[in-house]
């Protein structure tokens, strides 16, 4: 049965949008159309855009302890509604309920409390010698997230602007929609003021143009591909409005002598292949020794081939079909398929699934180790000295994540400081919510997560006393 939403949500309400036009949504693992949501247009994101204006002083002047408040009681009601959550992800998605229930609703659940602790712990205001400092909300705020983490991505961005003071306009992602839509029925019982929160849908060059180009919006807060970062970049800059941005990645994990090697390469080839490898930070560069290729090589095979048939399908036919091209150019430019490869694995007869794949053989050079790919293939990469490592690694335009593994915790992290991007995984460390992410180069500009975070939606007064 296909869901239709035929409503967007702002000032408070739940509204009929100014377009009759559609998007289909499509569930990757049946290839059925399982919801449309509307096309907005940029009349839509006027109005969001007033209400969030309108909204903006009263909301600034709301004390931070009552604005967390409020997000904690999203947050209990997220956790009440998590089994209706999980099931709208696996459809948009097709990713794996264990994977969801731990990742896609288990890092927003964290997030969000996250923020309601730190609006009690940040210091909003600070005594410099003379001056009072006193840190105040941005103002309006255009938010356009992804569809990869759907719910995860939305609540990165939505729990420190709204903790800051901000108001917020939303534009998920037309790709797998149906997390935003429940998360602001959410937000609606949680008894945000009206225009504070805002909804709309549609795709990238008509909603999400109108947002970064909007004057009456402060600040942007994107997330996705470099190539559609650097185009909201240019729209923000003709009202020198505030960006941020998270975009690609293509991560080195860098094997040093004396790791433990089978423990680094199977973590490393689990990493590359999280949420079926559309994971802006995946480690999918695997930078290994010359002495120990072969046995890395072997156990990286063993494990991807272990994995087949386990992952989620990748979310559409357009990233199905470019992750296959991807495989199909890696052999062409003469790297070495040593498992997986372009057809769908054994015995699937339908969705966008592909085979965990990994290549050998690979130089820096090649394009599957200067391209994102935004799914489950992994490049293995030789070196002979640790300062070709660090070359290699910091090869590439991209700098957002990256892991070492090292005989020690001390070699590990010297290497890892010579690491041109912004997070590094030591010795198979595990993600921390609460500490700042975001990218290098072109990977992005600013962070998220954790009091970094926050900042990103504060503006600075100097009172000079």
């Amino acid at each position: 049965m296909t869901k239709a939403y035929d409503t967007i949500y702002i000032d408070g309400a739940w509204t009929a949008p100014s377009s009759s036009e559609t998007i289909e949504v499509v569930d990757p693992n049946t290839e059925r159309v399982v919801a449309t949501v509307p096309q907005c247009t940029p009349a839509d994101v006027d109005l969001a855009v007033a209400a969030a204006r309108r909204a903006f002083p009263g909301w600034a002047a709301t004390p931070p302890a009552e604005r967390a408040a409020l997000l904690a009681k999203a947050r209990d009601l997220l956790a009440e509604r998590s089994a209706e959550m999980a099931e709208v992800i696996v459809a948009d998605m097709g990713a794996p309920a264990a994977l969801v229930e731990r990742v896609h609703l288990g890092l927003p659940l964290v997030v969000l409390g996250s923020y309601v602790k730190l609006a009690d712990e940040f210091p909003w205001e600070e005594n410099i010698g003379s001056s009072l400092v006193v840190r105040e909300p941005v103002g309006v705020v255009g938010a356009i997230t992804p569809w990869n983490f759907p719910l995860h991505q939305i609540t990165n961005k939505l729990g420190p602007a709204l903790v800051a003071g901000c108001t917020v306009v939303l534009k998920a992602s037309e790709v797998a929609p149906q997390a935003a839509h429940l998360f602001f029925e959410i937000l609606h019982d949680a008894g945000f003021p009206a225009g504070v929160v805002n909804l709309v849908s549609g795709t990238g060059p008509v909603v999400g143009e109108a947002i970064a180009a909007h004057p009456d919006v402060d600040m942007v807060s994107f997330t996705g591909s470099t190539r559609a970062g650097t185009r909201v970049s240019e729209l923000a800059s003709a009202t020198v409005k505030r960006v941020a941005l998270e975009l690609g990645g293509k991560s080195a994990n860098v094997i040093l002598p004396g790791a433990d090697l089978e423990k680094a390469v199977r973590a490393g080839v689990g990493g590359a292949y999280l949420n079926s490898g559309q994971t802006c930070s995946a480690p999918t560069r695997m930078l290994v020794h010359r002495d120990d290729l072969p046995r890395a090589v072997e156990l990286a095979a063993e494990t991807a081939t272990a994995m087949t048939g386990k992952l989620g399908p990748l979310v559409n036919a357009t990233q199905f079909e470019r992750v296959r091209g991807y495989i199909a150019k890696g052999i062409e430019e003469g790297a070495t398929l040593v498992a997986g490869g372009p057809e769908l694995p054994e015995g699937v007869e339908g969705g966008y699934h592909v085979r965990p794949t990994v290549f050998s053989d690979v130089t820096n050079e090649m394009t599957i180790a200067r391209e994102e790919i935004f799914g489950p293939v992994l490049s293995i990469l030789a070196y002979d000295t640790e300062e070709e490592a660090e070359r290699i690694a910091n090869d590439t335009p991209y700098g957002l994540a990256g892991a070492v593994w090292g005989p020690n915790r001390e070699a590990a992290v010297a290497f890892a400081r010579r690491m041109r991007t912004g997070q590094v995984e030591i010795n198979g460390g595990a993600f921390n919510p609460l500490a700042p992410f975001g990218g290098y180069k072109q990977s992005g500009n600013g962070r998220e997560l954790g009091r970094f975070g926050l900042e990103e939606y504060l503006e600075v007064k100097s009172l000079q006393l």
